[in-house]
């Protein structure tokens, strides 16, 4: 994302997962680890939105933690239907942010992978913000968000989104009452609106 950029790899479930980690000026407020889209369709760790999303972590003072998903690019292992992908998001939290304030948040199919995390990690993690953009929820079975995280999730979707439509994002908050933020006008990769992403993001981790 930047010269300050650290790339590294670490051991993940199905061998090495590559890493890229970015920090705050001064201190950190917590770790952020933020997931890519669908590895069969070029989702990586350096998709805009996921960098959007990196960006706008380190400005709310979080330190973010992009990886990729197994099978992609310095990452071993192959693509397993979100099984595999939940845990190498879990190993992932596990060494790079084993305690402290905890922040998740996904892109898409990562978004899908999210919902699973936070729902896995939610009873012994200070999860303190949520973060879910163009939640793949007509493609995969997305986890609902604990009442408890409600008002630390921020759900994002664009109106216009043709990948994922609107209309399933809202079918799985609906039974929640799970607020979804829409950008109108907003497509699956919300070209041209990244920088109103970015503060959409910004202010709900201010906040």
């Amino acid at each position: 994302m930047n010269a300050q950029t650290e790339n590294l790899t670490m051991a993940g479930p199905a061998g090495r997962l590559e890493l890229a980690i970015d920090r705050p000026e001064g201190s950190s407020r917590g770790t952020a680890v933020i997931a890519h889209p669908h590895p069969l369709h070029g989702g990586t760790l350096t998709n805009k939105v996921v960098q959007t999303l990196a960006r706008a972590c380190v400005l709310a003072g979080w330190t973010a933690v992009r990886f990729n998903f197994r099978g992609v690019g310095a990452s071993e292992g192959v693509y397993d239907e979100g099984r595999g992908e939940l845990d190498d998001m879990l190993s992932v939290v596990r060494l790079q942010a084993a305690d402290g304030p905890l922040c998740l948040a996904g892109f898409s199919f990562g978004a899908f992978v999210t919902s699973h995390a936070a729902a896995r990690l939610q009873a012994t993690r200070d999860i303190q913000r949520l973060v879910l953009v163009g939640t793949a929820a007509s493609r995969f079975e997305v986890a609902p968000v604990g009442a408890e995280l409600h008002t630390r999730t921020l759900v994002v979707h664009g109106e216009q989104d043709d990948t994922v439509p609107l209309t399933s994002v809202m079918d799985w908050a609906r039974p929640q009452v799970l607020p979804v933020l829409v950008v109108p006008g907003g497509g699956h990769f919300f070209h041209g609106q990244l920088p109103l992403l970015r503060e959409l993001v910004l202010r709900h981790l201010r906040a």
